[in-house]
């Protein structure tokens, strides 16, 4: 069989901080948005952390960290993406010194996995700023988020400099749109936010990110640093020209993140944007100069697709993802339809229009796993489901590289089961690695491997050949 993947393809999996690590005030962490948001998107904010919220613990990753690496290891991960917890290192967010202790976690997370030859892949911002900036800033509408981000920026680029080759900026910063308070860390409630501010604080958010990419090549030329896009590709419901229009101008939304990030300017179509909806972007002096560090690659989730109409009627918002249900498609125990043709399809769509190596950073399935005893007498799961969805996208994968696609790695999101962002579940498990956590809080945390940890592995060691197309 003809080899599709590259001899050195990055295979791994990835986690957040937030969903995994726990500790949420050891060491002297001070509180996120995350400790606060028990319910994940679907509920309110807490004034303080409850005991309701799995995210406190997670599955003790801070403690555990060891074991875990030695799972991916033993898998034969050789990249796994992580995020550092922002209130880890500045507890507020608006020290001017860092916390030491968090700092030396990370040091000691990285050392375990170059230990075992695995490249750490670092998101900067992962759904969590700190829940000072958010109440005493407003997050990203307040324009001294940029400083306080370059600060924590520059701390991580110092520090790892030789640990650390691959970073993102923000993880789904696209999602903003949708979740002002998860992903921008905005305190003013969604539905008396103005879309004034909340393109303001995109633009902040993009400043930042250009000076984080800026700083790290000036402290490790040899850095390479992407940004994290929210991948929902968008097919028109029928094709009618008013169903192609209304494609056009969801995607827009969210290429419009990715633009800014690979070419380093406002496109035309935003300009419009701006004009028709009354939206007045302040940018400071040297801020368009700025913009101009562009990244070094694309990463990006992908999940659904989804379609859109010009009858917005049957439209049906899930999570992160508003369109409209797609009639041919499957869906998941989450109600997000399954659809592996399309990562074929937004790669493609990427690579055409940025001529940058792409990352397809996450990509899983949340399921209802059913902890069983194996054959071998050892708790596991059958997760054939998991099995055939993974099987299938990395088929796409496979079948982008031959159409021309320069992709340079896959991370299998959730590669150990964690709690859920969308609805702060255990429930909702994606990993190859089960937790014994429920979502009552009960359970032991003890790690089994799935069926499809041995089915990665086997992926992994014969560099996709494995995989049944």
């Amino acid at each position: 069989m003809t080899v599709i993947f590259p001899k050195d393809f990055l295979w791994g999996g990835a986690v957040a901080a937030n969903q995994c690590e726990g500790a949420y005030q050891e060491d002297g962490k001070g509180w996120s948005t995350q400790d606060v948001a028990p319910q994940g998107i679907r509920g309110p904010i807490t004034e303080v952390p409850t005991d309701d919220n799995l995210k406190l613990i997670g599955i003790d990753f801070y403690h555990r960290y060891k074991e875990n690496i030695k799972l991916f290891a033993e898998m034969g991960f050789k990249v796994f993406r992580t995020s550092i917890a922002w209130s880890r290192i500045f507890p507020n967010g608006d020290e001017l010194e860092p916390n030491e202790k968090g700092l030396q976690f990370y040091d000691d997370l990285f050392d375990e996995c170059l230990k075992y030859g695995i490249e750490p892949l670092v998101t900067i911002s992962h759904y969590e700023t700190p829940l000072h900036l958010s109440k005493q800033y407003n997050g990203w509408v307040n324009r001294q988020m940029i400083g306080f981000y370059e600060r924590y920026a520059r701390t991580l680029f110092t520090r790892y400099k030789d640990k650390v080759k691959y970073w993102l900026t923000f993880n789904e910063i696209n999602s903003i749109l949708e979740e002002p308070f998860m992903s921008g860390g905005i305190y003013t409630p969604k539905q008396e936010l103005s879309k004034q501010d909340l393109y303001q604080a995109i633009h902040h958010e993009f400043v930042a990110s250009a000076l984080a990419v800026k700083i790290g090549h000036e402290i490790n030329p040899h850095a390479k640093i992407g940004c994290m896009v929210l991948s929902i590709p968008t097919y028109p419901l029928t094709p009618k020209p008013d169903d192609v229009i209304a494609v056009m101008e969801a995607e827009h939304k969210n290429y419009f993140f990715a633009d800014i990030h690979a070419r380093g300017y406002y496109p035309g179509y935003m300009k419009r944007f701006f004009r028709e909806h009354n939206i007045e972007i302040h940018m400071e002096p040297g801020d368009a100069e700025i913009l101009k560090h562009t990244v070094d690659f694309i990463s990006f989730s992908y999940y659904v697709s989804i379609c859109e109409s010009s009858d917005k009627s049957n439209r049906k918002p899930t999570d992160l993802f508003n369109g409209v249900p797609n009639p041919y498609l499957e869906t998941s125990d989450w109600g997000w339809q399954i659809d592996p043709q399309g990562l074929r399809y937004v790669l493609n769509m990427f690579y055409d229009r940025y001529q940058k190596p792409l990352f397809v950073i996450e990509n899983g399935l949340g399921a209802k796993d059913e902890l069983i005893t194996g054959e071998d007498g050892k708790p596991t799961v059958h997760d054939d489901y998991r099995i055939k969805y993974l099987n299938d996208h990395l088929v796409q994968v496979g079948e982008a590289i031959k159409d021309g696609v320069e992709v340079i790695g896959y991370t299998s999101w959730g590669c150990i089961d964690l709690v859920s962002a969308s609805s702060a579940q255990m429930s909702k498990r994606y990993g190859l690695i089960y937790v014994d956590r429920n979502d009552d809080h009960t359970g032991t945390l003890e790690r089994y491997r799935k069926k499809s940890f041995f089915w990665y592995k086997d992926v992994i060691a014969s560099n996709g050949l494995s995989l049944q197309r």
